[in-house]
């Protein structure tokens, strides 16, 4: 398409410049000639009231001398009273022609070596026609006409290499839309569900980049919809399957009892395999281009709505701080809400029924810190709990949940913390880096306070003193 436009434009532009310069060098040469031969008929005016007063030869060779240029000028006399013709001047023109302009009483040109003559009738004293003749040289003809032309080809050169790159600009801009559309088409069919297109260009190209990456987000979408579906259906079997494994437990001793306790293990194996391989099976939805990006509060107020009825039927107080105001980070709406998730089903799944719980959001100027605390037992082995695959050591632990959220705060350059809540439980804190993933991630080693080395403006603090309602 660019190279098609530029083709046209090249086109068209051509057929203007000759559609326009042809004709205005033909008028400039016309313009040259007639300027050439205008002086000439000047010249010859000069002459012609000394021709009307007197014949004599000494007085009109001054005439000639100081009207005409050179030997540029000459003046034919007829023969009058007895007296032969007479010629002043060099003579270039034939005799027919000054005889023909002498009969007919008019001005003419006539063709001679090295130019044209002026031929122009002047009538004597006595009667007779005199002509003068001026002679105009080709090159006062042309005088100015090669510069005309060379300027108007170097206008007509500029103005198609001008229309040429300023299509091949709006080719550009047409066409680099279009091939970003196409290879973020590519990048989706592939699986990459964090592929987007910037929103530029033509309003048509433009509109569909809103729609390739409007569809993208419901893509992305529907696949967080599944996942909380999983997350949801797994609770629902974790609820029966304990009430089965306290049941077995108090059947007492006897082959019955063995097996029921042995099925249940086996089916709680079953289930955390599940868990695991969806887990596994996750797509990749980190932000990867323009449109990716989600509203860190809007995610938070969601999931908690979503984990709060369970919590009002197990008798958890919870919290939320910091939510109440819009907090963009540079990750995908399915990915924070699977984080969420999976540190939110630890704290229902790891801690009593009745153990208060809250979420807060810290907005800074280069990160955003969301910090999921329980007033639970704690974790005894940090490191250990945030190792993949090897989980709290707890029964039901798979071990993905908290590597989920790690790899989710590292692809933005940021870390993962886990260490003592206000609450007297588990704190995990996942600091969510804003200005890209050039950031190296933080050392997991190192452990503190929550706190920004920088303070002032945009810097994060935090409350801990405040108390769950």
């Amino acid at each position: 398409m660019r190279w098609a436009l530029v083709k046209v434009s090249l086109a068209v532009t051509a057929m203007v410049v000759v559609a326009f310069a042809v004709p205005l060098g033909l008028v400039i040469r016309e313009m040259a000639r007639d300027r050439a031969f205008a002086g000439a008929e000047r010249e010859a005016a000069a002459v012609a009231p000394a021709l009307s007063i007197t014949t004599d030869r000494a007085q009109l060779e001054r005439v000639v001398a100081s009207a005409g240029s050179g030997t540029a000028m000459a003046v034919h006399l007829p023969a009058t009273g007895g007296e032969q013709a007479l010629d002043i001047g060099e003579r270039r023109a034939s005799d027919e022609d000054i005889a023909a302009v002498r009969q007919l009483g008019r001005a003419s040109t006539s063709t001679v070596p090295g130019g044209s003559a002026l031929l122009q009738p002047v009538a004597l004293s006595s009667g007779e026609i005199a002509v003068v003749e001026v002679f105009v040289p080709e090159s006062a003809v042309t005088n100015g006409v090669g510069t005309a032309w060379a300027v108007l080809a170097a206008v007509g050169a500029a103005l198609v290499v001008g229309s040429v790159a300023v299509a091949d600009r709006l080719g550009v801009r047409m066409v680099r839309p279009a091939q970003r559309l196409v290879e973020g088409a590519h990048e989706l069919g592939e699986g990459k569900l964090g592929a987007r297109v910037p929103e530029e260009g033509p309003t048509e190209l433009r509109l569909a980049a809103v729609a390739f990456n409007s569809m993208a987000d419901q893509v992305v979408q529907l696949l967080a919809n599944e996942r909380e579906l999983a997350a949801d259906l797994s609770h629902r079997l974790r609820t029966p399957l304990t009430v089965l494994r306290l049941n077995a437990a108090s059947l007492g001793d006897g082959p019955a009892a063995e097996q029921t306790r042995a099925a249940v293990e086996q089916l709680e194996r079953e289930v955390d395999t599940i868990i695991r391989t969806a887990r596994d099976a996750k797509p990749q939805t980190a932000a990867a281009g323009p449109g990716a990006g989600c509203d860190a509060a809007e995610v938070v107020r969601e999931r908690m709505a979503f984990w709060s009825a369970l919590a009002e039927d197990e008798g958890r107080k919870w919290r939320v701080a910091g939510a109440d105001r819009p907090v963009r980070i540079p990750v995908a709406r399915a990915d924070l809400a699977a984080a969420l998730d999976a540190l939110l089903g630890n704290v229902f799944r790891h801690t009593p029924e009745g153990t208060a719980f809250a979420v807060d959001v810290h907005n800074g100027e280069d990160a955003v810190i969301v910090l999921v605390s329980d007033a639970g037992p704690g974790i005894a082995d940090p490191e250990t709990a945030i190792a993949r695959g090897r989980g709290s050591g707890t029964d039901g632990s798979t071990g993905l949940g908290l590597d989920i959220v790690r790899r989710l705060a590292e692809s933005t350059g940021g870390d993962v913390r886990i260490g003592r809540s206000v609450l007297g439980g588990t704190e995990v804190r996942i600091w969510i880096q804003l200005d890209g993933r050039d950031c190296p991630p933080r050392r997991r080693g190192h452990r503190g306070s929550v706190r920004r080395r920088r303070t002032g403006r945009g810097a994060l603090s935090f409350n801990r003193s405040r108390s769950l309602p």
